[in-house]
């Protein structure tokens, strides 16, 4: 199978099955979803969705957290990874936020990876749920899952790479809701340790069934 015809096959098949996708992180403003996102940084979903509820009711936007310590977003955050540095982060951010853009989290790349602990991916999730933008944050299962289904080359060793490889190969309309489509069968049917080939519709296509090849 030719690699435009892989990805025809891929993403007509996620076109059919998940048409209407988005993060499954909860939010209810811009603020408050890069909040999120900064915290799911090796962490699940699940687990800051259980800590942002009280979190956000006490800093609803940038002005309310830019005016505390640290340790004080700590008390919300410390059962997330590394609760100690992403609440130094989320202050800072948010102190930024407020000297610099007037409270408002900014749109573009430039601007956003400005901001303390935002890096590519996050200004990239920004960027596609909250504005729109056609951009590919390449996660730890976006890039697992493109590797896997062939999608991208073993010369695209870097998120930066396999960003770039599948912008190519992805029409622009569709770029943001191919990285939840990619980032939820990581993160549901194919699997760091035990992917789920069983209810995977993806075998038929997959490299690993292909002579030769492994499964990586």
């Amino acid at each position: 199978m030719r690699k435009t015809e892989r990805y025809q096959y891929i993403l007509d098949y996620f076109r059919n099955q998940m048409p209407e996708v988005t993060t499954e992180l909860e939010f209810g403003n811009v603020f408050q979803l890069l909040v999120a996102v900064v915290l799911s940084a090796q962490c699940t979903d699940k687990r800051i969705n259980q800590v942002t509820p009280e979190l956000f009711r006490r800093f609803p936007d940038a002005r309310s957290m830019a005016g505390v310590e640290p340790d004080e977003v700590l008390d919300y955050i410390k059962s997330v990874s590394y609760p100690n540095s992403k609440a130094r982060h989320l202050v800072e951010m948010s102190r930024m936020l407020v000297s610099d853009f007037d409270g408002e989290v900014p749109q573009s790349l430039d601007d956003l990876v400005k901001l303390p602990g935002v890096g590519r991916k996050t200004a990239n999730v920004i960027q596609a749920v909250a504005y729109g933008k056609s951009t590919m944050a390449v996660d730890t299962h976006v890039f697992r899952v493109s590797h896997r289904l062939g999608l991208v080359s073993k010369k695209a060793d870097t998120p930066y790479k396999v960003e770039m490889e599948l912008i190519r190969n992805i029409p622009e309309d569709i770029i943001p809701k191919a990285h939840h489509w990619l980032l939820l069968h990581g993160r549901y049917v194919c699997t760091s340790r035990t992917p789920h080939c069983g209810k995977c519709d993806f075998n038929a296509i997959c490299p690993k069934n292909m002579e030769g090849s492994k499964l990586e």
